[in-house]
C-alpha cells in the first residue's frame, strides 16, 4: 500500500516540475510589480526600480514557487477523492497558507530591501491585517474553482495567474511609503 502511494506521489512530481513553478511563479511575481510601478504607480521609465522588479522574480523563483508546488501536492495528499475535497482544500488552504503566505511575503521582501527588523515589524503592522483581509475577497472564489475544476498538474499555473492581479496589489501595498 505505502509503495503504491510513493509511486502516485512520484508520478505528480514528474508532471508538476519544480523549475517550471518556480519560473512562472517569479516571472509572474516580476510582471505584478511591473504593473504596479507603470500602471498604477505611474512611473515613468527613469523612475522604474528595476531592482524591486527583480526582488519580486527572486522571491517567487525562489521561495514562492517551491512552497506552492509543495503545498498543492500536500493538500491533493490529504483530501483528493474525499467528500467535500475542494471546499476542504479551500478551507486549508486560506486558514493556515494564507496568513503564512503574507507573514512571509512582507517579512521576505522587507529583508531582500535590507530593511531592519523595526522597518519589517512596522510594516507588517502596517499591512498584515488589509492583505489578508483583501486576500478574503479574491482567494476563496479562485481557489474552489481552482480545487474543483483544475487537474493536479495545471492548479499552481491557475493560481499564478490569478497572482498576476493579485502580485500587483501585493506589490503596490508593501511597496507604498
Amino acid at each position: 500500500m505505502a509503495t503504491a502511494i510513493w509511486k502516485g506521489y512520484a508520478r505528480l512530481l514528474e508532471k508538476f516540475p519544480l523549475r517550471t513553478m518556480c519560473f512562472t511563479t517569479g516571472t509572474l511575481m516580476a510582471t505584478g510589480d511591473c504593473i504596479s510601478q507603470t500602471v498604477i504607480e505611474r512611473k515613468s521609465l527613469k523612475e522604474y526600480e528595476g531592482i524591486r522588479t527583480g526582488r519580486f522574480f527572486v522571491f517567487g523563483f525562489c521561495v514562492f514557487g517551491p512552497a506552492m508546488r509543495g503545498w498543492y501536492l500536500t493538500l491533493d495528499r490529504l483530501y483528493a477523492g474525499k467528500n467535500l475535497a475542494a471546499l476542504k482544500m479551500m478551507a486549508t488552504d486560506q486558514i493556515i497558507m494564507s496568513p503564512i503566505f503574507i507573514a512571509t511575503f512582507i517579512t521576505g521582501m522587507g529583508l531582500l530591501r535590507l530593511e531592519s527588523l523595526e522597518e519589517i515589524k512596522a510594516k507588517f503592522k502596517r499591512d498584515f491585517v488589509t492583505i489578508l483581509l483583501n486576500n478574503y475577497k479574491v482567494w476563496p472564489l479562485a481557489q474552489m474553482i481552482n480545487f474543483y475544476f483544475m487537474p493536479l498538474q495545471h492548479r499552481v499555473l491557475f493560481v499564478n495567474f490569478i497572482s498576476l492581479g493579485w502580485n500587483t496589489y501585493l506589490a503596490w501595498q508593501s511597496e507604498k511609503k
